[in-house]
């Protein structure tokens, strides 16, 4: 007998929290699901009666358009809070909010400013899913590893190079590519690599994927042979202070660091973006740049979780 990877009832806070065969049949859903929504095949009655709880403590397009829009197309309902919404500002823990919600709603989403904040409602008795932190964006990790299969056919053999400083989404590549086989260059400058631990915990996962994990510091050098170039603002939420631009502008993504990959790179970013700052306005409106793809796959990815995690 089959025993085929559930992750029914699971938080998920970090990439890794799921292993590769879990990961990936979250990615099939949301592949099914996508496919099946072009074709007119609607699931308004996976999550009929559900109701999620949407948290966001800081301000979100995508994240929170995704999520609401998934969940009314799925028959849920979501109930979005802001900070000022909940008892958190007057000094009520993050536990005991969690516990009271978990009487309320089947399944929490939060995007917080403080990973702790997200590990603290875990101890909900439904599954919680983290948003953003300023650790990992374990959903922006899925939309993007579901739209890398959709370009290059899998993971394995292929190269993802973040240029830029090293953050959240940084931490979140090196996982998620890490679990599945996605070599992964981090092309950073010196001052702002990712973490020694995060590294280490990166290793692990390659070791057993076979992926191969770099930290370069010279932009063309660490492009080079890409298939995808990927780029985030250079100060991202939770940052404490940015870097110069005198070292900062060798990794912004142009035209030229584009052909320094090859003819046949791709370009990503979660967005939102600032063109003229980590990316041209070339780049990002030009006939290689995928972002919108990538931008859409949030809510089918979104849409997959739930219902695994829900088990519907």
């Amino acid at each position: 007998m089959t025993v085929t990877a559930s992750v029914q009832g699971r938080d998920f806070i970090a990439d890794d929290d799921f292993t590769a065969e879990e990961y990936t049949r979250v990615l099939d859903r949301a592949a099914a699901l996508k496919d099946e929504r072009r074709r007119g095949i609607l699931h308004d009655h996976l999550l009929r009666g559900k109701t999620v709880a949407l948290i966001f403590q800081k301000p979100s397009t995508r994240t929170r358009v995704s999520f609401e829009a998934g969940i009314a197309q799925l028959g849920g309902h979501g109930l979005q809070f802001s900070a000022n919404d909940l008892q958190l500002g007057r000094g009520e823990t993050i536990e005991d909010t969690a516990r009271v919600m978990a009487r309320y709603v089947d399944a929490i989403m939060a995007r917080v400013v403080k990973h702790e904040d997200v590990v603290g409602l875990t101890v909900a008795d439904v599954p919680v899913i983290n948003g953003l932190s300023d650790l990992f964006h374990p959903t922006q990790g899925l939309a993007d590893m579901l739209t890398v299969r959709e370009y290059l056919g899998g993971w394995r053999g292929h190269t993802l190079a973040y240029v830029g400083v090293g953050n959240n989404m940084l931490n979140t590549l090196l996982v998620a590519g890490a679990l599945l086989g996605l070599n992964v260059r981090a092309v950073c400058p010196a001052e702002r690599v990712p973490e020694p631990d995060i590294l280490a915990r990166v290793e692990r996962l390659a070791a057993a994927s076979g992926a191969e994990i770099r930290v370069v510091h010279d932009p063309r050098e660490g492009v080079a042979g890409a298939e995808i170039v990927y780029t985030d603002v250079w100060r991202s939420m939770g940052d404490p202070g940015g870097l110069s631009l005198s070292i900062l502008e060798p990794y912004r993504v142009t035209s030229a660091l584009m052909d320094a990959a090859g003819p046949q790179s791709l370009f990503m970013h979660c967005l939102p973006l600032l063109r003229g700052q980590e990316v041209t306005a070339e780049v990002a409106d030009g006939p290689r740049s995928i972002i919108f793809d990538q931008a859409e796959n949030r809510m089918h990815v979104h849409k997959a979780l739930l219902v695994e995690q829900l088990g519907v």
